[in-house]
């Protein structure tokens, strides 16, 4: 939001902040929500350049089409494990994991 339109809504009483602030996230609850979005997101692009359908990759770490449509649109139910097995599937080394986990790694 750009800082007039901030300045705007604010003279008027509103509170402006983060969806963090709204749902009232710790630091760590909001850090554990990032991973698990820049992992989906890593995994959906790394599909894509492997040309890989989501059933492909289902398949290839014996999964459904739909846990893999879950998995990349950050559905919290998708469990770690399996984001990581996709991940490690589509050739994403331990190295590019960690920098991915440290925020060094571009996923998109």
């Amino acid at each position: 939001m750009d800082k007039k339109k901030r300045k705007q809504l604010e003279e008027k009483g509103f509170r402006v902040g983060s969806a963090a602030d709204f749902l009232e996230l710790t630091p760590e609850e909001e850090t554990y929500i990032d991973i698990r979005l820049d992992i989906s997101s890593l995994v959906k692009t790394q599909r894509a350049k492997r040309g890989w359908t989501q059933e492909q990759l289902a398949r290839a770490i014996g999964s459904s089409q739909s846990r893999i449509a879950k998995l990349e649109g950050g559905d919290p139910g998708i469990s770690l494990d399996l984001m990581i097995k996709a991940l490690l599937r589509l050739g994403t080394s331990k190295e590019q994991i960690g920098k991915l986990l440290e925020g060094e790694l571009e996923t998109a």
